[in-house]
């Protein structure tokens, strides 16, 4: 296999087969000189193919605004002494829950890692090709105050968060939703419901969500679109951002 002509590496760029051309202008010659045509080719795309995954999955991961990059469901830390369950966090490192169109809800109290288990659930679903997306609950309510004054904002706005096969919704009822940020949030739901997956972090139990959400017939809503076919971890009362602070210290 000699070397590539300046017309086929044309090519090769138009049909948008960089990786390949990469992987074949890496390839030592005389390493392997030893290999047949079809061992080179398949080594190529092997090559290629690695290429491409790596940075499909890094634009993934970039494009889902992650508060934490660099979470990893891998690195979670003290397991057992936060009372967390192993075995599913393993489970939902394969992501069918995704592929079932299942939610999740991180609850817990205030610093024991809710953010980063979303995030990190949310990096492992890019890992798989997932396209994903991670919003603050605040931020998600002020974006969809700016949408409205825009045209055709609203519906831009649902169509968006709508789409995304996980939608990782940190602090959620941090602040009482009402009006119609609330009416806005039931037609998200309503519009995920049975098709993709959300995770919630929140500080919330079950219990008090209905009042959180104005105890009204949206709040009976939302919550049937979510509470019927969703997993919920508790993240416990142990304190890890005091945790991580104090080892930094």
């Amino acid at each position: 296999m000699s070397s590539l002509d300046i017309e086929t590496k044309r090519k090769l760029r138009e049909m948008n087969a960089i990786e390949m051309l990469q992987a074949f202008e890496a390839q030592d010659e005389i390493l392997s000189m030893a290999l047949s045509f079809d061992e080179r080719v398949r080594l190529i795309v092997d090559e290629a193919h690695s290429t491409f995954t790596t940075s499909k999955v890094g634009g993934l991961i970039s494009r889902a605004k992650l508060r934490y990059p660099n979470a990893d469901l891998r690195q979670v830390d003290l397991v057992e002494e936060r009372g967390l369950n192993r075995s599913m966090l393993t489970a939902l490192g394969s992501c069918a829950f995704i592929e079932q169109n299942q939610n999740v809800v991180f609850q817990g109290f205030t610093g024991s890692g809710k953010s980063y288990l979303g995030c990190a659930l949310a990096k492992q679903a890019c890992r798989n090709r997932i396209r994903t997306h991670y919003v603050r609950m605040p931020d998600l309510e002020e974006e969809w105050v700016q949408a409205q004054d825009k045209p055709l904002g609203a519906a831009k706005f649902l169509k968006k968060y709508g789409a995304f096969t996980l939608l990782v919704v940190d602090e959620w009822l941090l602040d009482r939703p009402s009006g119609d940020f609330l009416r806005m949030l039931l037609e998200l739901m309503e519009r995920r419901y049975g098709s993709t997956s959300t995770v919630f972090c929140t500080q919330y139990q079950q219990k008090d969500w209905h009042q959180r959400l104005g105890s009204g017939v949206h709040a009976d809503a939302i919550m049937d679109r979510i509470i019927h076919n969703t997993i919920w971890i508790e993240t416990g009362s142990y304190n890890m951002r005091e945790k991580t602070g104090a080892v930094q210290a």
